[in-house]
């Protein structure tokens, strides 16, 4: 194996789109031509040629500088670079609880890395183990790969990079369970430069991507399909028990199955959409795939993704370009602020849409309901379980005063009335009427340990005391397997159904008539002050959650959570 210069960056995840490209005139660029030798900027990519893959870097050497047909830069590299996708390998958060797992289960710790490794590291994991044919090398801690002396640091730090993502086949066994958590196929065994790179478009030119890279670009179906996607986006993980045996295991995230359960896989209506077309919106028109045509010939194709990779993470986001010398990224502030308005748009407009209702007065009780539609095609929040939504709803007299709040949050993004900020083993229930102060709709998972007991360490959940993250269009909990079930009260709530949830406030204006104005905010926050708290118990004794604490402390951005849709109306008593 060879590898070339040692960066410290983070890149991950391209799915679509860079595999055509090149042309059949014989003219060849080398691949390591950019390599510098003192030492990398804030836009050099990861170089390294390995048997089985490349560097985002020697990708880079033909697909930059790409623009659509409405003048748009939609280079990939310059989407993804500031991407989560891209800092897989880097982001703080997963490293900060990566080591509080291992610090919790230490007989369990090269479980764990392999887990992790699986989709965090994929290409150092894979080639490691074609190298050796040894699953024991996947270690990430101590002298495993994130330690920039490990001979496979750079290709880990590349992360779910170009040549992982369009390497993954198109296996029988793509889309099941059994290519669940990470467990994607990659061609083991032909060498370059004649392995196959799988992109969406057919007759492509291949001479220059075979001469350069090492890989031969062929069009398949199969890369733009939600399939591709589910194999690291549906992870299951080991369930512990108090002796630090391995009694089972749970879902964490399921995003592909929840998509699968609803209008949105259907191929019906216009609600049918894969995970691309929501994540990688469609470029104005045409793109040229390489930045100076050879010999004359072009490689223009449409319909072309772009490499947003948009998802929810505008806190880690941010948190990653506040401290970005620290944790090594190759992104500019430029880049991340792309992220950041794309992350809070997506938000803003494809999560979900919260109204209120026709208001009615009961004496001298306000019944106020309030609806929350899910325009995701999946759970929202979905993904890690750190993540939550809830609902602010204030009540506000002429004069100012406040008469009724519920879902108030400081600038930690504690909230008021949330029974997890009092007592760490109790959690929020869900609710389908709210008539006290002190009650909060949070949509969220919470799992228990084996002792019935509510846990935020990973490795300990067992099972879901409550899941009412808000459902998709189309998804029937009634029907919904046990891995994307409904769990608490939310499961018998008549209101709690697919693609809405009505939560009805009664609130008491006893003394009080005239005008009042209702506000209702639904709220995201990425991490949730309970899953911080529990995590940095563990940060005098491993310094990676440490960083991540100090992390935190000095970032105040998106950390209270994103009002993703507001809505108010006035009413008189």
């Amino acid at each position: 194996m060879k590898l070339y210069i040692p960066f410290l960056i983070v890149f991950v995840l391209i799915l679509s789109g860079c595999s055509s490209g090149g042309g059949d005139d014989g003219s060849s660029a080398s691949s390591d031509t950019t390599i510098l030798d003192e030492g990398p900027t804030s836009l050099d990519l990861i170089q390294f040629d390995s048997e089985h893959f490349a560097g985002s870097g020697n990708c880079n050497e033909c697909h930059t500088q790409l623009t659509d047909e409405g003048g748009n830069d939609v280079s990939m590299d310059s989407d993804w670079r500031s991407t989560m996708m891209a800092n897989a390998a880097r982001d703080p958060l997963w490293q900060a609880k990566l080591a509080s797992e291992a610090q919790r289960h230490p007989a369990l710790k090269s479980v764990i890395e392999e887990k992790c490794s699986h989709c965090h590291t994929p290409m150092a994991e894979r080639q490691s183990i074609f190298d050796s044919g040894n699953i024991d090398n996947t270690k990430l801690l101590d002298d495993g790969f994130l330690d920039t002396n490990n001979s496979y640091h750079d290709m880990a730090m590349d992360g779910v990079s170009c040549s992982l993502c369009h390497q993954i086949e198109d296996s029988p066994d793509l889309g099941e369970q059994e290519s669940f958590s990470g467990h994607f196929s990659i061609d083991e065994t032909t060498a370059k430069p004649n392995r196959k790179i799988y992109g969406p478009y057919m007759n492509v030119f291949t001479t220059l991507m075979k001469t350069n890279v090492g890989f031969i670009p062929t069009g398949s179906a199969h890369i733009e399909s939600s399939k591709v996607c589910a194999t690291c986006h549906t992870l299951y993980t080991p369930t512990v028990d108090d002796n630090g045996d391995v009694v089972g295991e749970i879902t964490e995230q399921a995003a592909y199955l929840e998509w699968e359960h609803s209008s949105f896989a259907d191929g019906i209506g216009d609600d049918d959409k894969s995970c691309q077309q929501c994540h990688m919106p469609l470029a104005e028109g045409a793109v040229q795939l390489i930045k100076q045509p050879r010999g004359g010939q072009t490689s223009k194709r449409s319909p072309f993704y772009k490499h947003h990779f948009v998802g929810g993470n505008a806190y880690m986001v941010n948190l990653i370009k506040e401290h970005a010398d620290e944790i090594g990224v190759t992104a500019e502030s430029g880049h991340f602020d792309a992220t950041i308005s794309r992350t809070i748009e997506q938000l803003e407009n494809r999560t979900a849409r919260l109204t209120i209702d026709d208001i009615t007065s009961d004496g001298d009780v306000l019944v106020i309901p309030v609806t929350v539609s899910v325009l995701a095609g999946h759970k929202f929040p979905t993904g890690f379980p750190s993540r939550r939504a809830w609902i602010h709803l204030r009540v506000t007299a002429a004069n100012g005063t406040v008469l009724f709040e519920s879902g108030a949050a400081d600038a930690q993004g504690k909230i008021d009335g949330c029974d997890a900020g009092i007592d760490p083993l109790t959690f929020e229930p869900h609710y389908d009427i709210i008539d006290s102060s002190d009650q909060v709709q949070i949509y969220q998972s919470i799992t228990a340990n084996v002792n019935d007991e509510v846990s935020y360490t990973l490795l300990r959940g067992a099972y879901y005391l409550k899941d009412n993250r808000l459902l998709p269009k189309g998804f029937d909990k009634s029907t919904a397997a046990e891995d994307i079930g409904v769990f608490g009260a939310a499961s018998v709530d008549d209101n709690f159904i697919g693609g809405s949830d009505k939560v009805t406030y009664k609130v008491d204006t006893s003394g009080y008539s005239g005008q009042v104005t209702i506000e209702a905010v639904l709220n995201y926050q990425t991490l949730s002050y309970p899953f911080y708290t529990d995590m940095i118990k563990d940060s005098e004794a491993e310094p990676l959650v440490k960083r991540f604490k100090e992390f935190y402390e000095a970032t105040d951005s998106y950390k209270s959570g994103i009002a993703i849709s507001t809505a108010s109306v006035s009413y008189t008593k």
